[in-house]
């Protein structure tokens, strides 16, 4: 197997590929094409029937709700199953793969059984199976069942009403953890709304006019007339309506501390509009803020102007605290929204004719995930607080109802029933939205990340490009790459866990055979960043920009190394014969790891355990003996053999060594003395990616740039010693021969004078 790369001044004669060896080929691309169609048909089986139907007899009953002792038949209409307990039903049990179509970082679904009562509550929670290996492997399976027990008693009324909760993250399986709170709650809410629990119900299917935003309309330009019309809804709370509120409330201590002013005084003068429809919007922002709005809105985004006056502040200060305005919610229907700092934003000024002067004039987004209807009728909540200790506080509410007025509307015709395929369609297109806000969401809480992963391969990208200036000083170069190496360990691996693993190879391949979705791949931003920058790098570098510079456990492995070498641990050279054929072993491991994945996707994915990523990376090493054992192993054979794993063992780098032969440029200089006499740049090669012949193996190289620190050395390379030898010898002669030009003139001189 000779997949080291070959010298250039090697010749091989060619010859023409045999009968037998076609045949192998084509055996080869027969039983690709036979194991592909297999999966694909077992797919497309599984798909036939509810998931429900394959995990009903393997979880038993009481294992899901205490005190349950059977099942009854599954629904033909909603694959959903009665949970009894002594012949009586006290809940239906489901699968959220059923009614969700989120899937993991494996891009496989994730299937969780959930049970729900009467009113809409989780009574019990079991995760059946999962397909994150990435995460999970790692991870004992004890920890992600403990944590989704813990929607036991969630109320799923509550939750159409408030999205947001706290969530319990298991470092290294955020995404994971996201994946299966989103499936609970989003399928939950579905099967309550479908058997009508807690008093929740489908949305009605009506043949009735419906409408849609007007985009031609006009709305008037002065502020009163706004108001009085309803295109802007206003809400005038005094201090006495505010205290008769509270006086009417059962808790004796909300008399104890009325609000201490005139009854007439104002508590809150408040207004509210929908100014995403583009004539408000106009109106009340002007032509240029509206513009605005709409740079700031996505698709399928809605956003209300908020402005107040008064004593009483709609905002409060918890934004501040915890980016949550909880003085207001948005509600339609069984639906609410919590407006966040994030989707948030200040208005300097109303452009309305008229408009009285504010204390508050605000914008709030309104995600798409919510699946708000900006024709509907909703109405804003206004929570007012009164203080009745140290750390008490009673509450009471007052709301603003909002409609569209007719003239922002118009009527749009429904389809007839025999051509009505919106059912299906509409559910396509909410789950599409759901799993564009999950990943969405995801990557604004890296945002940090994202900048940091961002700046890190600019700046990597640059040393590279100008890698001739940064060479040029041999201590400057060794502290760039140490810093930079520690800061890809610490940031990148251990605080956020971006240590790309051929487990990723592997969900791309079986994604692309069993169904390619890019949901599935961004879920992890930081991952998906990184593996789009290292296919950019094999065109440009090779594999040694990830593997030398931007692998968390590389890095390690290299300072380790540099504190064994600081504290004189000697350093091992095996033998240039024995150190080329050990090469090959990563390259058999890929290829064994790739061929039991066509056959079995989870062996394989137990069998890339041979990467101790997991271990030392994502875990930091909280894990199982065997696997801690194992990584110090690795990290204790490269104290005396630099980056020994990264040489012989790693699938990833082969993995990644393979295209990377398709590399367009060669940016490494060379002398033609290099390896014929020269071999410095060989003997202090980090990983001896240098043939003894003076070629740099691409496949091998980690693209650490001490071969063009020793290209430029004044001091080491033979080439540049005897070229600055010569550049003196010339210039002596040179000066020599201007001394006795000198000499001449002078002699000729005096002569002249002397006559």
């Amino acid at each position: 197997m000779n997949i080291p790369f070959a010298p250039h001044h090697s010749q091989t004669k060619y010859q023409a590929p045999s009968a037998l060896m076609l045949l192998q080929r084509l055996l080869v691309i027969a039983v690709v094409c036979l194991l592909s169609s297999v999966l694909w048909v077992s797919q497309t089986n599984a798909q036939n029937k509810p998931v429900l139907a394959q995990f009903i007899e393997k979880v038993p009953a009481s294992s899901l709700v205490e005190g349950a002792d059977g099942y009854g038949p599954v629904q033909k209409d909603v694959p959903v199953a009665p949970v009894l307990k002594n012949g009586e039903q006290i809940g239906w049990a489901f699968i959220t793969s059923d009614f969700v179509g989120t899937t993991g970082y494996s891009g496989k679904p994730i299937h969780v059984m959930v049970a729900v009562d009467s009113q809409a509550r989780i009574i019990g929670v079991k995760l059946v199976k999962h397909s994150e290996p990435i995460v999970l492997i790692g991870i004992p399976e004890e920890r992600i069942a403990s944590l989704t027990e813990g929607y036991v008693g969630f109320d799923l009324v509550a939750a159409t009403k408030d999205a947001d909760h706290e969530l319990n993250i298991i470092s290294g399986a955020t995404v994971t953890i996201m994946v299966i709170d989103d499936s609970i709650l989003r399928s939950g809410i579905k099967v309550a709304r479908m058997l009508e629990l807690g008093g929740l119900s489908a949305p009605e299917q009506s043949n009735a006019a419906q409408f849609k935003i007007r985009s031609d309309a006009t709305a008037p330009e002065d502020w009163f007339t706004l108001v009085g019309e309803g295109t802007i809804r206003r809400m005038s709370l005094d201090v006495g309506q505010v205290n008769d509120a509270f006086a009417t409330m059962d808790d004796p201590r909300a008399l104890e501390r009325p609000i201490e002013a005139p009854a007439e005084e104002t508590f809150i003068d408040m207004y509210v509009s929908l100014v995403s429809i583009p004539a408000i919007g106009k109106a009340t922002l002007g032509e240029r803020g509206y513009n605005n709005l709409k740079t700031w809105l996505k698709d399928g985004e809605e956003a209300i102007l908020v402005t107040a006056r008064g004593q009483y502040s709609f905002k409060g200060s918890g934004y501040v605290r915890g980016g949550l305005f909880d003085r207001i919610q948005l509600i339609q229907g069984d639906m609410s929204v919590r407006f966040r700092d994030r989707n948030h934003r200040r208005v300097g000024d109303i452009m309305a004719d008229g408009a009285p002067q504010f204390k508050e004039l605000d914008l709030f987004k309104i995600p798409a995930s919510s699946n708000f209807d900006p024709t509907q009728p909703w109405r804003l909540e206004l929570l007012v607080h009164r203080d009745v200790g140290a750390i008490e506080r009673l509450y009471t509410t007052f709301d603003i109802g909002w409609q569209p007025p007719a003239n922002y509307l118009t009527k749009i015709v429904p389809p007839t029933p025999e051509a009505d395929n919106s059912t299906g369609a509409s559910f396509a297109t909410d789950e599409q939205a759901a799993k564009t806000a999950l990943w969405q969401r995801i990557w604004r809480d890296k945002t940090v990340e994202i900048v940091v992963l961002s700046i890190m391969l600019i700046v990597l990208t640059a040393a590279f490009f100008f890698q001739g200036f940064l060479t040029r000083s041999a201590k400057f170069t060794f502290w760039f790459r140490i810093c930079f190496l520690t800061v890809t360990l610490v940031f990148l691996g251990w605080y956020a866990n971006a240590q790309l693993s051929v487990v990723n190879l592997m969900a791309l391949t079986n994604s692309l055979v069993t169904g390619f979705t890019w949901e599935a791949f961004l879920l992890d931003p930081l991952t998906f960043i990184l593996w789009f920058s290292v296919a950019a790098a094999l065109i440009f570098w090779g594999r040694g920009a990830y593997c030398g510079w931007l692998c968390p456990f590389g890095a390690l492995q290299e300072l380790t190394n540099r504190i064994a070498k600081f504290f004189h641990v000697p350093q091992w050279t095996l033998p240039w014969g024995l150190h080329e054929r050990l090469w090959a072993v990563k390259y058999i491991i890929f290829l064994g790891l790739f061929g039991t994945m066509l056959a079995s996707i989870d062996q394989a994915e137990k069998l890339a355990e041979v990467e101790p990523f997991k271990t030392a990376i994502i875990l930091k090493f909280d894990r199982a003996w065997p696997f801690v054992l194992y990584a110090l192993v690795l990290l204790g054979a490269g104290l005396f053999v630099e980056r020994f794993y990264c040489r012989y063992l790693c699938p990833l780098g082969a993995a990644l060594a393979i295209p990377a032969r398709m590399r367009m440029f060669d940016w490494l200089k060379r002398y033609k003395e290099c390896g014929s006499p020269c071999q410095s740049c060989a003997h202090e090669c980090m990983v001896q990616a240098i043939h003894p012949t003076g070629e740099i193996n691409p496949n091998e190289c980690h693209n650490c740039l001490h071969c063009q620190v020793l290209y430029q050395s004044e001091k080491i390379c033979p080439v540049v010693i005897k070229k600055l030898k010569r550049q003196e010898s010339l210039l002596a002669s040179t000066e020599g021969a201007q001394k006795a030009l000198n000499r001449t003139r002078t002699t000729k001189q005096n002569l002249k004078e002397k006559s």
